[in-house]
């Protein structure tokens, strides 16, 4: 998702990925609620009075008062939205299992059969901007798991909550008056207006202000539609992309091997010319040479005994859409599987690996048949219920309650 860096998803295919306190959540939804209450109660600001405010600062942002009176009728705020902001996700999760989910063999051949189907539209965007297919359709897998998660939460609505309560309400009212700006062009339908709790939205979950400034119409029907039109999200993604930096033709990177004890410089932004890095013994795992020239930056997403990688610019263009190296390797890695090249040969520091989508969901299958309420649902999704059933389980198994879904608690499931 193109956004602040401070603002993640909660909602989508990361849910898997995020940990959150569901108890926290509720405080904060409950906390929202009676601040409104009370100020009301005191004669105080109210929604109201700040969807007055807000549909002035909308006029004078070029927002007609008729755009801003239909799109926000009959309006109240919406207290999830805000509890959402107020208990941000964290990178809890290891790389091990945040890749687990991304990059498992269901996104790899749902990718190749899109890139088979929308590949008139891969190949226009591509001449346009430079991106390639891979890449693209590697986006589109992660952020919407190839359009069927993009948030179902009214985009205004949201973004009006968020402009009045919670932190950094000026870029809220910001992203607002953007959205709105989206519906007075005719872009968007505002009944299909939907997106996740901080206003991204579309098959490759575009915040409001980023649309206007990069989405483009690849369909050429008159209107940029990340909704309902494929080659419009395909062609805006390959258009920020290369707006962050993205060299045509080049690659983002690839998996490497260090020389034993390797205690030499290390991080994403800390590039180096090639050279330098063969000098230090850093060889391509794949037995190939590092190229002859351009510079990158060594990554060790799990420390120096872990896969390491040698990123380039276009890493940094990925990483630009959503400010996370964990997310900017699923993508890269995930592009590479898309291309037909293998995933990654060095191990994870691990003796228990994450599980696939796939393993999630008969996991949580098997946990039900033992009686654990999950609402009827094997979706793949480890929220709270989910976790609280493992630590049961693995207490009951003699394994360590951490919660975690894991290769050793879907064996215990099996082997009972």
């Amino acid at each position: 998702m193109i956004r602040d860096r401070e603002y993640r998803r909660l909602d989508g295919n990361l849910n898997a990925v995020f940990n959150y306190d569901a108890r926290a959540m509720r405080a904060a939804c409950l906390a929202f609620c009676l601040i409104f209450l009370a100020t009301a109660q005191a004669g105080g600001a109210t929604f109201s009075d700040c969807l007055a405010e807000l549909r002035a600062a909308a006029q004078a942002g070029g927002v007609d008062a008729a755009t801003f009176d239909k799109a926000t009728r009959g309006f109240a705020p919406n207290p999830d939205v805000l509890a959402l902001a107020e208990v941000q996700p964290e990178f809890k999760t290891p790389i091990w299992d945040y890749l687990a989910g991304l990059v498992d063999e269901e996104r790899v051949n749902d990718g190749r059969a899109m890139m088979a189907r929308w590949g008139q539209a891969l190949a226009l965007a591509q001449s346009r901007f430079g991106v390639d297919p891979a890449t693209l359709t590697a986006v589109w897998g992660v952020e919407s798991d190839y359009g069927r998660s993009f948030g179902t939460r009214p985009v205004v609505q949201s973004l009006a909550t968020l402009s009045c309560g919670g932190r950094r309400q000026a870029y809220f009212r910001s992203e607002l008056i953007a959205a709105l700006k989206i519906i007075q062009h005719g872009d968007i339908d505002p009944a299909q207006f939907n997106g996740s709790w901080a206003g991204a939205f579309g098959h490759t979950q575009f915040m409001p202000s980023t649309f206007l400034r990069v989405a483009v119409d690849l369909d050429g029907d008159g209107r940029k539609d990340l909704i309902n039109s494929v080659p419009d999200a395909l062609g805006s993604t390959a258009a920020y992309l290369r707006k962050s930096g993205w060299a045509a033709g080049g690659a983002w990177g690839f998996e490497v091997r260090l020389p034993e004890h390797y205690a030499g410089p290390s991080g994403r932004t800390r590039k180096q010319p090639m050279a330098a890095w063969a000098a230090r013994g850093v060889s391509r795992i794949d037995g190939q040479p590092l190229p002859g020239g351009g510079s990158a930056g060594l990554l060790l997403p799990a420390g120096p005994t872990g896969p390491a990688f040698l990123v380039t610019r276009n890493f940094d263009a990925i990483y630009s859409y959503n400010a996370a190296e964990s997310y900017a390797l699923a993508i890269a890695l995930l592009s590479d599987r898309l291309r037909g090249r293998h995933g990654l040969v060095a191990a994870w520091p691990t003796n228990d690996p994450g599980l696939s989508r796939a393993d999630r969901r008969e996991m949580q299958t098997l946990l039900m048949r033992r009686g654990y309420d999950l609402d009827g649902k094997a979706d793949g999704v480890i929220g709270t219920k989910t976790k609280q059933a493992i630590s049961d389980f693995q207490s009951r198994s003699g394994l360590s309650p951490n919660g975690r879904a894991s290769v050793s608690v879907l064996a215990a499931l099996r082997g009972r």
